[in-house]
């Protein structure tokens, strides 16, 4: 399919996301609350060995995100994989890869409300934590409305922060641990990662636990997928993006968390505090610490404003292929799946009353319960793409120049590891309500599928 056919199958969204928005929100999308918030509870269940955990997972990724690439490459359509697990394995893997992914991003979004709560909390430890959340929801959902160009740039600079604030963190880290500047100087060092009961203070186990964390925080990096229907010469932005999106989310993750674990031993960490927050404030630096909150809230309102972008879209998607209502395919004056839009932060608004309610566990359950969409998204890229492949080999689709190396051997391994951190969920109470809910969950969309199946 040629890339005007690709427009042309795109209807009215307009192609106006240059190649430093498609990187940058899709970074954005990554960089949040996993990273953010998430770490400092997987430190302590892993110890120094959470850096495995993230290597492993980062290795996941390298193939799912090829694989991705290289499906993108071939044919640049918004709601991606939703298109090609319709295309390459059939019209029911299309409509639960799309709706789940829609479900995904939804419970997300309310993971990283909640965490903008928790993080008020630093300033403001009495305001009800599903306040902040609020606020942030309203300020958001009037941003999606506008033109997708406007989105794209505030997207470009929201994420462009939290870069600059790892970077920072990683220069300052390597400055006090080299050169023994402030108040950590005298303790920081590198030995830190080994020498407080060990790198894998709980062994393996405590490794795969965290899983489930690592996957989480590593979700949102096929948003660049969603991209794809108003990107600017998808053909050659999109491979590009995916290539380097891969190694600098490495670099952010590993790196930062080095230097945190360097800096002060993971046992003197606070589980329920950003470890960056808390790194600066031991740092000794006047008001670095409240700088840095603001850019965490900032980072989780970034990646909550691309769930609400990327649901939007899904929809969109879903609408032309008359797997959701058809309001969901019109767009505004702006070219915003404006429909999308409301229902998908009408939704979150639950992760509002969740604040309210269970104000303690709902980060744990809706993370997990948003990774259950998210091992299927990828689940359904990896074998979306073997079935291209052999697609292309019996000559029913073009080849491309961007391939997914290893394939299909890593297919079927990067499969496997997946399905093991879903079984993961089953070793700890607060993460199996997952397996509770995705039966529930499938089953519905099972439902779904026969009623409209049956609309004439």
């Amino acid at each position: 399919m040629t890339n005007s056919q690709a427009v042309a199958d795109e209807g009215a969204l307009t192609r106006s996301l240059k190649s430093r928005h498609i990187q940058l929100i899709a970074l954005g999308g990554t960089i949040g609350v996993g990273l953010f918030l998430g770490s400092a509870g997987a430190i302590h269940k892993a110890g120094p060995g959470l850096l495995l955990s993230y290597a492993i997972g980062g290795i996941a990724i390298f193939f799912i995100m090829r694989a991705l690439g290289e499906l993108l490459t071939y044919r640049p359509v918004a709601g991606s994989f939703a298109s090609y697990a319709e295309e390459f394995v059939g019209p029911f893997a299309g409509f639960v890869t799309g709706w789940s992914y829609w479900f995904m991003w939804v419970v997300t979004a309310m993971a990283e409300l909640t965490a903008i709560g928790i993080y008020v909390h630093f300033w403001l430890p009495d305001v009800p934590q599903w306040v902040p959340g609020l606020c942030a929801l309203a300020i958001l959902y009037g941003t999606n409305l506008l033109a997708v160009r406007i989105y794209g740039e505030l997207e470009f600079w929201f994420a462009l922060l939290k870069v600059i604030t790892i970077v920072g963190l990683i220069l300052a880290g390597l400055a006090v641990i080299f050169f023994k500047f402030g108040a950590l100087g005298s303790t920081a060092s590198f030995s830190n990662l080994w020498t407080h009961q060990g790198f894998m203070p709980f062994g393996p186990l405590g490794v795969l636990l965290t899983l489930q964390i690592v996957m989480f925080a590593y979700q949102g990096v096929e948003l660049i997928g969603v991209t794809a229907g108003e990107a600017e010469n998808p053909e050659v932005v999109l491979p590009r993006a995916t290539n380097s999106i891969i190694f600098r989310i490495l670099i952010f993750y590993i790196g930062a968390l080095v230097i945190i674990m360097s800096l002060i031993p993971w046992d003197q960490l606070d589980p329920n505090m950003s470890p960056f927050v808390l790194m600066f404030d031991k740092m000794g630096i006047p008001g670095a610490a409240n700088i840095i909150n603001v850019v965490v809230i900032t980072a989780a309102a970034s990646s909550c404003n691309g769930g609400i972008f990327s649901t939007a879209r899904m929809l969109y998607s879903l609408a032309l292929n008359r797997q959701a209502p058809g309001a969901f395919g019109k767009l505004s004056p702006r070219h915003v799946p404006a429909a999308g839009v409301h229902v998908s932060v009408a939704v979150m608004l639950i992760g509002t009353i969740l604040n309210y309610f269970v104000p303690k566990q709902v980060f744990t359950w809706v993370t997990s319960i948003s990774l259950i969409g998210t091992l299927w998204t990828w689940i359904i890229i990896l074998y979306s793409h073997s079935k291209y492949r052999h697609a292309v080999e019996q000559g029913r689709a073009r080849a491309v120049s961007f391939r997914m190396p290893a394939s299909p051997f890593a297919n079927w391994a990067v499969i496997i590891f997946l399905l093991v951190v879903a079984a993961m969920f089953a070793l700890d109470a607060d993460t199996r309500v997952a397996l509770y809910v995705a039966p529930f969950w499938f089953g519905l969309l099972g439902v779904g599928y026969y009623l409209g199946r049956r609309q004439p």
